[in-house]
């Protein structure tokens, strides 16, 4: 092997950030935190940080997760137990101009729940919350002091968010990914408001039970029934062992 100088190669950082989703009160919600340091501090963003040198960028990715909000995700070389959160790897960043304080790559990470409980501020975080998707990408007013302006995300956060819906938005047409939002046993209808929170459209309640139902391995019986939503009993389902959902589920054209 010849001699090799690293001296001869600018150094830069390598960096995770987390896309994570979750339908909360029929919304697709995303998790932010607000920075506690400069640069953009005070400034909503996505949870994440630097990838230490005797890790790797799944378990830097689960750390830094527990540690800005205290929620966990499954390490996505590891098999995910029961229902639990389900995390993917995203994409790379990595424009020269994307953090002001040196050259840093980011590798994105898609995590998806069920209705995950509020989470905690921790590491350099000031504050943590979960915040409607459109409101993020929209650049809406929804902070929760009217005094506060709305600001765009840190960094290059508001693309990294958009691809990560786009992927959850895409996915859920060809796989079984949208039962990752839902609990262990979940409706029809639970997961019907699942498929319009996260491609943000109305679903006409026949035609989707009709679909999903029909679609072999997507959804199998759990043998019970939930009056959890009012009205009468609703059959209870679970994710069924496709992964790969033959024929699809079609995004309807808005």
């Amino acid at each position: 092997m010849s001699p090799y100088d690293p001296s001869a190669f600018p150094p830069f950082a390598v960096t995770v950030d987390l896309v994570v989703l979750t339908v909360r009160r029929h919304a697709l919600c995303a998790l932010v935190v607000r920075r506690g340091e400069q640069p953009y501090q005070g400034r909503w963003a996505l949870p994440g940080g630097f990838v230490r040198a005797e890790e790797g960028l799944g378990a830097a990715a689960a750390r830094e997760l527990a540690e800005e909000t205290g929620l966990c995700a499954h390490d996505p070389g590891a098999p995910s137990p029961g229902n639990g959160a389900h995390l993917e790897q995203l994409a790379t960043y990595g424009d020269p101009g994307r953090d002001p304080r040196m050259r840093v790559v980011s590798v994105a990470y898609l995590v998806l729940a069920p209705d995950l409980p509020a989470p905690r501020a921790g590491g350099d975080a000031h504050s943590v919350r979960w915040a409607p998707v459109e409101a993020l990408l929209g650049q809406e007013d929804d902070h929760s002091r009217e005094d506060e302006s709305p600001a765009p995300l840190a960094f290059d956060h508001a693309q990294i968010l958009a691809d990560g819906v786009e992927r959850a938005r895409s996915k859920i047409e060809y796989s079984s990914l949208a039962t990752a939002f839902c609990p262990a046993e979940f409706t029809v209808g639970e997961l019907r408001r699942v498929y319009e929170a996260v491609w943000g459209v109305a679903l006409d309640p026949r035609n989707f039970h009709r679909k999903v139902t029909g679609t072999p391995g997507f959804l199998v019986p759990s043998g019970g029934t939930t009056t959890r939503q009012g009205g009468r009993p609703a059959q209870l389902f679970r994710a069924g062992g496709a992964t790969l959902l033959n024929p699809p589920m079609l995004r309807p054209e808005v």
